[in-house]
Order: C-alpha cells, then structure tokens, then sequence
C-alpha cells in the first residue's frame, strides 16, 4: 500500500470517527404505534414468514450471523428492541426487517459477501430499518393520509357522476404516490 493511500485512509477514518462521535439521537418519523406494538406485530409476522420461507433453524451459519447482529445491536443507537436474526436458505441476495425486531437474512447475501464487512453492513441496515421504526411509521402515514380520503370520498358521493370519481381518485393517487417513495 503506498503512502499516499494510507495517509488518505487515516485522514477518511478520522474523519469518520468525528462524524460519528457527532452522534447523539436516533429521531423516527411520526408514528401513532408503540415500540411494544412494534415488537408484538414482529412476532406474529414472523410466524407467517417461517410458514413461507425455508428459514434455517440451527447450525454454525445461524450462531454466526447471530453473534455478528447481536454486536450490532448491542449498540446504543439500535433501540433496545429483542432483536432476532434468522438465515432463509435462499440464494438471492436478500435480506429484510420486521418491526420491532426480526431479521431475516438470505444465505444468498452470505455466500455472495466478499467479506465479513459486507454482511455486517447488511445486518446494520436492517437493524436501521427497526430502530428507526419504518414499518409502523409507514403505517402511521397511510392512517393520515385515509382521512382526507375519506372526506374525498364523502365529497365525491355528494357530487356523484364525474367530478365525485375523480375527487377519490385523485386523492387515491396522491396518497399512493407519497408513500411509494419509500418502496423499491
């Protein structure tokens, strides 16, 4: 490694180091769900999911890649949720979150890392996707965005022919635009 890239990797590391002592609090959008709901709604899901994925339940693959998330967990920044993390035997590469929790994460991602980095990488993703609360948030947002539906729909009732239809439809379209942004 010469000089010059070992000079730029200390200065790019301290300067990570800086940004993350920076740190202070994890801020979640808006959400009308409490953690514990968060964790409750994981646990049922969780249940549907291991009735339609091959998830593996034991093995040295299953304690690796729960020793690598539980580090990441153990971090203050990751909410205190009662994280789990599972392995699908699946070989895409995959990996997704569910409230309050759960951790699944395709065999795929873990085949395919070229390093233990890049798996952890993953799992703190996921583990982002949990302490930041984005599925209850999101959610939360679809409850707001019904009512004014709700009174289009209203509205476009008293109305009726044309103008009431594209009142909902209008709202409808609003709504699944907003929140799409956050789908991939």
């Amino acid at each position: 490694m010469s000089k010059r890239i070992l000079l730029y990797t200390l200065i790019l590391t301290a300067q990570l180091f800086g940004q993350a002592a920076k740190l202070k609090e994890i801020k979640p959008g808006m959400n009308f769900f409490k953690k514990d709901q968060d964790v409750q709604m994981g646990r049922e899901y969780s249940q549907q999911i291991e009735q339609q994925f091959d998830v593996i339940q034991s093995g040295p693959l299953v304690d690796y890649i729960n020793s690598l998330g539980q580090k990441i967990a153990a971090q203050p920044q990751a909410g205190g949720f009662p994280y789990v993390f599972k392995v699908v035997n699946d070989p895409g590469i995959n990996a997704f979150a569910l409230p309050g929790g759960p951790v699944y994460i395709n065999s795929g991602i873990i085949l395919n890392a070229q390093n233990e980095g890049q798996v952890m990488g993953v799992i703190a993703h996921e583990i982002s996707h949990i302490a930041l609360r984005h599925s209850t948030n999101q959610v939360s947002k679809s409850y707001m965005i019904q009512l004014p539906a709700m009174i289009a729909g209203v509205y476009g009732q008293s109305k009726g022919g044309l103008t009431g239809m594209l009142s909902q439809m209008g709202v409808g379209l609003a709504a699944n635009g907003l929140l799409m942004k956050f789908s991939r």
